[in-house]
């Protein structure tokens, strides 16, 4: 992308942080924003963030008990029948319908703490990641809800994390969070949902994150696409955000397209790659198979973490596949340990981004992750997470998702330097999720520097 357009992109994303910061501040006052007017009395109190799985399994109809989990799969099947046609057979709905507020009682609630507790007397990241995902789920199908039926014909997964940024460095667990979201935008089968998160500070809801999610309907049985409702929106910020997800759409299609996987570096990037190169050869011997590190530098090679979980029941989605958030959670851990260990102190968590659902993990198999540091810069450490899983019975390993995480740590780290032609395209592909961020990221201590 051309500087030009990397600036436009950035100002663009800056105008839209804003936006949506006022709209939410805006909705988060009683009786305002897209709550206004809603005739339905349960989408107007504020859930506890405990009920949102509950009523996750309510609206499909699934058995706590893992014994029973086959037979409640079996008795979705009956729903196939209430699947629309086509989306023109469904009724269109505005953002306001899937507008839904979630509470987590951290500092009124002190017995919820420790589930959300790191050592350092802040909140587990990862924690949050499990909770953005279920109620990333449970907004889309407030989205397509059929008001007459208590269970939903639809199977809603989620597809991908487009985008989470950070505006606060930690948070306190002494201190309640409120998250809210709503579906922005809307294609045939998938949707994508804004959520942000505030945490209190004083008598004020402060922000401290945006996330943007993609989620796609399947249908009862979560084995082919489904239709969801039409969107249709209602003001000029409803517009804008519709907007914007219709460039989200496209942005993530030229990503895609011009993947390292799929096509060459650019020239600008083959030369970057050749500079970092010569800058490793011993000026003693002036040959291309001896290398040494310049000052201050670490080869990629050394900078890995690996991790194996055996996925049990107790971490299973309403769909008997493991939870997205708890493969999210885990990745991110280990990104944070691989941050941690390379630069030497406590990092912070600036982004999240491009986390695509590959396959879905069945319970019971074995969860590889690899983790490594692919590109840094001056306190910016970029991790990648990647996740493969194997069967008990078969030793052969599927990729089910590859994470980005950024990070910054309290010091500046060292430089990150790939040895072979693999390595050096893992650090172009983590300098691009670097330069998609919005930078410059200024991390907020407390409400009042808040945006």
């Amino acid at each position: 992308m051309k500087e030009k357009d990397t600036r436009w992109t950035h100002e663009l994303h800056k105008r839209m942080v804003n936006m949506l910061c006022a709209l939410n501040r805006e909705l988060l006052i009683p009786g305002r924003g897209l709550t206004q007017g809603s005739q339905n009395p349960e989408k107007q109190r504020v859930f506890h963030m405990h009920e949102v799985r509950d009523k996750l399994r309510e609206i499909v109809g699934v058995s706590t008990n893992w014994r029973d989990h086959m037979k409640a799969m079996e008795e979705r099947k009956l729903l196939q029948s209430f699947l629309a046609k086509s989306q023109e057979g469904l009724p269109p709905r505005t953002m306001k319908d899937s507008y839904i507020e979630v509470l987590l009682p951290l500092g009124s609630q002190p017995e919820l703490r420790e589930k959300y507790l790191t050592v350092q007397n802040t909140i587990r990241f990862g924690r949050i990641l499990e909770d953005l995902d279920s109620l990333g789920v449970l907004i889309c199908y407030m989205h397509t809800r059929v008001h007459a039926a208590k269970m939903s014909p639809l199977s809603i997964v989620t597809a991908l994390v487009d985008k989470i940024d950070m505006c606060k460095t930690s948070l306190s667990p002494e201190q309640d969070i409120k998250f809210s979201g709503h579906v922005s935008w809307v294609g045939k089968t998938s949707m994508e949902v804004k959520m942000q998160m505030f945490q209190l500070h004083g008598n004020e809801f402060c922000p401290v994150l945006d996330a943007t999610f993609v989620m796609v309907a399947r249908d009862s049985e979560n084995k082919g696409p489904a239709f969801v409702n039409p969107l249709i929106p209602e003001s000029p910020e409803e517009e804008e955000l519709f907007r914007q997800g219709e460039l989200n759409k496209g942005r993530r299609v030229t990503f895609s397209a011009t993947s390292l996987l799929k096509m060459a570096p650019s020239a600008e990037e083959r030369t970057t790659i050749h500079e970092m190169f010569l800058n490793t050869l011993d000026p003693k011997t002036v040959s291309f198979r001896s290398r040494i590190l310049p000052p201050n530098a670490v080869w990629m090679e050394n900078s890995k973490l690996k991790s194996l979980e055996v996925c049990h029941p107790q971490e299973r989605n309403i769909f008997n596949r493991i939870f997205g958030g708890f493969l999210m959670r885990k990745a991110y851990e280990l990104g944070w340990a691989t941050a941690c260990n390379f630069g030497g102190s406590r990092p912070f968590v600036v982004a999240v981004d491009d986390i695509m659902f590959q396959k879905p993990v069945e319970v019971g198999s074995l969860l590889f992750l690899s983790s490594q540091v692919c590109f840094t810069k001056d306190n910016y450490i970029q991790v990648r997470v990647h996740s493969e899983v194997a069967s008990l019975e078969s030793k052969e390993h599927m990729t089910t998702n590859v994470f980005h995480f950024t990070f910054m740590s309290e010091k500046e780290v060292p430089l990150v330097f790939p040895r072979t032609y693999g390595e050096s395209m893992l650090y172009l592909d983590g300098k691009r999720h670097f330069n998609s961020m919005s930078v410059p990221v200024k991390l907020r201590k407390d409400c009042s520097e808040a945006p």
